[in-house]
This record gives structure tokens, C-alpha cells and sequence, in this order.
């Protein structure tokens, strides 16, 4: 796994970075396995990261596991626990992958992309 960044940032901020790593990338130089999601305004990270899907993250970074499974571990209802993994996916904080069941079916297991996320927000 690799690690994840959470940032407030402008978009110029955003376009330097890019450029940064494009030319490590001309020299052949490696580039970090992080991913950053970035945010125009704190209060975007705010609602991204409540307390229950902060809780809801390490639950799946400790045991990756279906939606189901997850809402019956942390006692939640499982539409409520559908919304939060949705909008951890939509940040890239974990993924849903499909696996098969043994003998007959599917069924869809929500991991965490990263190991760690460290998250770097500046309130002016």
C-alpha cells in the first residue's frame, strides 16, 4: 500500500506540483507511490472526514471486507455505511473490488488504497 495526502491547496499550487513531478519524471527519477487528493477550502476536508468515516477508514484498513460486514462490525446501519464508502471511494481513499465467492458468486470488498493518510490543511 502506499500513502495518501490530504491538503488544502489552489490551483496553482495544484498545476506547480504536477509540473514538479513531471520533470522528476523526464529525468528518469522515481516517483513517490502517494496519491493527494486536494482541496480549495478546509471546509470541504471537514465534511469529507467526519468522525465516523475517519472511524469507518481504519475499520477497513484493519479488515477489508464487504459493506454488509463493515456496518455489522461498527453497529451501523448499512445504507448509512453505504453513503460514507461512497465518498471515501469518490476521494480515493479505498477501493471496492469484486471477488468471487467460493463455489457460486460474487461479492464486492472494500480495502483502503493507502496505509497511511496524513492529512495538511492551512486555515488562513
Amino acid at each position: 500500500m502506499s500513502k495518501t495526502r490530504i491538503e488544502t491547496g489552489t490551483e496553482a499550487e495544484f498545476f506547480a506540483r504536477g509540473k514538479r513531478l513531471a520533470r522528476q519524471a523526464d529525468r528518469g527519477e522515481p516517483l513517490a507511490e502517494t496519491h493527494i487528493v486536494t482541496f480549495d477550502d478546509p471546509a470541504e476536508v471537514a465534511q469529507l472526514l467526519t468522525q465516523a468515516r475517519i472511524g469507518l477508514f481504519r475499520t477497513i484498513k484493519a479488515e477489508p471486507a464487504s459493506i454488509t460486514t463493515i456496518a455489522a462490525r461498527l453497529h451501523r446501519d448499512r445504507s448509512a455505511v453505504k453513503r460514507d464508502v461512497d465518498a471515501l471511494l469518490a476521494a480515493g481513499l479505498v477501493s471496492v473490488e469484486t471477488a468471487v465467492n467460493p463455489g457460486h458468486g460474487t461479492h464486492k470488498v472494500v480495502r483502503a488504497v493507502a496505509s497511511r493518510v496524513d492529512l495538511h490543511v492551512l486555515i488562513d
